[in-house]
C-alpha cells in the first residue's frame, strides 16, 4: 500500500517534550517504593511526581511505554484530540516484548499508572507558549480507556494463555495537553526509536533522553556534577564509587551506539564532575 513506507518513515523517529525530560520522572527500577520524587530545577523551582495513593511510581517498563506512545504520537501527525488507539497487542509487539499474560498486565498498569502519577511543578516545567515556569499539577495522559476484545480476534488469544476474561484489548489514550502544547510549539527533543531500543539499560536510555536535552541547552560538550546527574536522572545510589558503578555500563552502551565520542568521571578537588562530548 502506498502508505506503508511513509509510517515506517515516521515511525524511526520519537518528538518529546523538551521541558519534561529535563526533569526526573521515572524511577530506574521497579520497586514498590511510593516516596515521591523531589527535584529542585534549575533556576529554584520544585518538581514533584507524586504516586496515585497505594500505587508506586512509574518506572523502567513505563519509562518505554511513554517513549512508545510518543513515537506513535508523531507516526499519526499529532492529532489534535491527542488521542491515540491500539490494540494492546501492537504495541506490545512494537516495544519489542513478548506478548503473553504478564506483559498485558504490565501494559494496562503502566498506562493507568500515567494518568493516575501526578506530575506538581512549583515554577519548574517550562511553557513554551507563555515562555514561563509555570505553577501547577497534571499527568502525563489525560484519560486512558481499555476495552476487552472478544470474538473479533480470535487468533490471538493462544498468545494470552494466562488469561481467561480478560483478552487481549483495544486501548484510547489521550496525551496530556500540556506536552501536546509544547511538543506543537517545537520545544523539543528528538530520539532515534531504534537506538533507543538498542540500549537495554533502563539508565542508558533515562541518560540518551538527558544527552538529547544537553545537546539544545549546552552543544555538544556537557559537563555537570555527579551528584546533579543522580538527581536528574534519577538515581538512589548516593556514594561516588556506586554512582560510578551504575553509569559505566550505561556510558559504554550510549559510545557503543554513537550518541557519545567520550564520557569520564573525575574528582576535582572535593567534588565529582562528568564530561561528555555528544557525537554529531
Amino acid at each position: 500500500m502506498s502508505h506503508t513506507p511513509r509510517r515506517r518513515l515516521l515511525a524511526r523517529t520519537v518528538i518529546l517534550d523538551r521541558a519534561i525530560e529535563a526533569l526526573p520522572l521515572f524511577r530506574l527500577s521497579d520497586s514498590g517504593e511510593e516516596v515521591a520524587i523531589t527535584y529542585a530545577a534549575d533556576g529554584g523551582g520544585r518538581w514533584r511526581v507524586l504516586p496515585a495513593p497505594g500505587e508506586r511510581l512509574p518506572g523502567t517498563f513505563d519509562q518505554d511505554v511513554y517513549v512508545e506512545l510518543l513515537r506513535r504520537y508523531h507516526e499519526a501527525e499529532a492529532p489534535a484530540d491527542g488521542m491515540l488507539t491500539f490494540t494492546l497487542h501492537d504495541f506490545l509487539r512494537t516495544m519489542g516484548r513478548r506478548v503473553d499474560g504478564r506483559t498485558y498486565e504490565q501494559l494496562r498498569s503502566a498506562l493507568n499508572r500515567l494518568q493516575r502519577t501526578a506530575l506538581e511543578s512549583t515554577e519548574a516545567w517550562f511553557d513554551a507558549n507563555s515562555g514561563t515556569r509555570i505553577t501547577g499539577q497534571f499527568t502525563m495522559l489525560s484519560s486512558v480507556s481499555i476495552d476487552r476484545r472478544r470474538l473479533t480476534d480470535r487468533d490471538q488469544l493462544a498468545l494470552f494463555n494466562s488469561l481467561t476474561n480478560n483478552e487481549p484489548g483495544d486501548a484510547h489514550v489521550t496525551l496530556a495537553p500540556q506536552l501536546r502544547a509544547n511538543i506543537a510549539a517545537g520545544f523539543t527533543i528528538t530520539l532515534s526509536a531504534a537506538r533507543y531500543q538498542q540500549l537495554s539499560s533502563p539508565v542508558a536510555r533515562r541518560l540518551y533522553r538527558v544527552l538529547q536535552v544537553a545537546r539544545h541547552d549546552a552543544g555538544r560538550q556537557w559537563e555537570l556534577s555527579l551528584e546533579r546527574l543522580a538527581e536528574m536522572l534519577p538515581l538512589t545510589q548516593r556514594y561516588p564509587s556506586h554512582l560510578q558503578r551504575v553509569l559505566q555500563p550505561a556510558h559504554e552502551m550510549l559510545l557503543a551506539a554513537g550518541v557519545l565520542r567520550s564520557a569520564s568521571v573525575a574528582q576535582h578537588e572535593k567534588a565529582w564532575v562528568v564530561s561528555y562530548q555528544l557525537a554529531d
